[in-house]
């Protein structure tokens, strides 16, 4: 699913659920809202509480040697950080039915 994709479904989600329509235009600035402000979070190494779905955070990562996949080639992988989801419990079991 796309942007525009997503867009359009949580806005008909919206409509159904609430019996307001909302504009898309609305529905795509309450989105880039919501990244932007996630964004913010997770750099500064908070987490994202999604409810219904769990929960994004930042995990520190270390340095560990890599094979370059042409090559063979080992190759030095640097510490880092990655974005890391961890799915609550209903999503979980929703996902196992």
């Amino acid at each position: 699913m796309d942007k525009t994709e997503f867009i359009k479904q949580a806005t008909e989600t919206v409509k159904e659920e609430h019996d307001r329509p909302l504009r898309i235009v609305d529905m795509e600035k309450a989105l880039l809202a919501f990244c932007s402000v996630a964004a913010a979070e997770l750099l500064a190494g908070g987490e994202i509480s999604l409810p219904g779905l769990g929960k994004l955070k930042v995990k520190a990562t270390s340095s560990r040697t890599g094979r370059n996949p042409r090559t063979g080639e080992a190759i030095e992988i640097p510490a880092g950080r990655k974005i890391v989801f961890s799915p609550g419990k209903d999503f979980k079991e929703a996902l196992h039915e």
